[in-house]
């Protein structure tokens, strides 16, 4: 397996003030990887940094082959081509449908409509929203805004998705329909996803990795 992201004594935070110290790990293409910890550790701060929303303070951050620290504007607009995110407040487009919220992706990479609602449509039967695809974002719970947002991050069939506490918040059944998607696109479309969590779900039928934050250190348990 290829080496998707590595950083090496990397420093990340805000203002100058890091929040991550020093920390060296790797992520692998197909991997499954929980990054944990209490909140404020800096789950978020690291899922941030990996698509570019915070810049690295020192050291050394390369995903999918671009190096981070220092990078230009134009190379995180194409890195971001290749990831899905989702994210703690879902970040849908409250004026849309969710349908057309789930088909936005393709639409950005230049997918002609009509692909695009097909395979928005065959998503959200996946996710068990097919009967809400002409609903607005405010007229579904929490958990279905939550599905909806990772058919939204699937569809596009990204090189790695990056979810921030996708399940906090959410009831047992919706959480295990979330986390079975994620299973879903790592097994069948072979996507590397990295899922911030302040714990591992209770039951959980994959082969994962965790890494774990705590006092501005990271490490991997075993």
């Amino acid at each position: 397996m290829g080496v998707l992201v590595e950083a090496k004594d990397l420093y990340l935070g805000y203002k100058n003030e890091p929040v991550i110290k020093n920390a060296n790990f790797k992520v692998y293409t197909k991997d499954f990887v929980f990054l944990t910890g209490v909140s404020g550790s800096g789950k978020t701060t690291i899922i941030k940094s990996l698509y570019g929303e915070i810049p690295v303070l020192k050291g050394f951050l390369n995903v999918g082959g671009i190096e981070l620290n220092g990078v230009k504007k134009s190379k995180i607009s194409y890195l971001r081509k290749y990831l899905g995110v989702v994210f703690q407040d879902y970040k849908l487009i409250p004026e849309w449908s969710v349908l057309k919220n789930v088909m936005l992706p393709m639409l950005i990479a230049g997918i002609d409509k009509y692909t695009a609602e097909n395979e928005a449509i065959k998503l959200l039967n996946k996710v068990k929203l097919s009967h809400k695809l002409d609903k607005y974002p405010a007229e579904l719970s929490g958990g279905e805004q939550q599905r909806a947002a990772i058919a939204r991050a699937i569809i596009h069939d990204p090189v790695m998705i990056l979810a921030d506490e996708p399940i906090s918040g959410l009831d047992e059944y919706s959480a295990n329909l979330v986390m079975d998607l994620f299973i879903m696109a790592n097994n069948e479309k072979e996507i590397t996803i990295i899922i911030a969590s302040h714990s591992l779900p209770q039951t959980f039928n994959i082969e994962y990795r965790q890494i774990h934050l705590e006092k501005g250190e990271v490490y991997e348990l075993s």
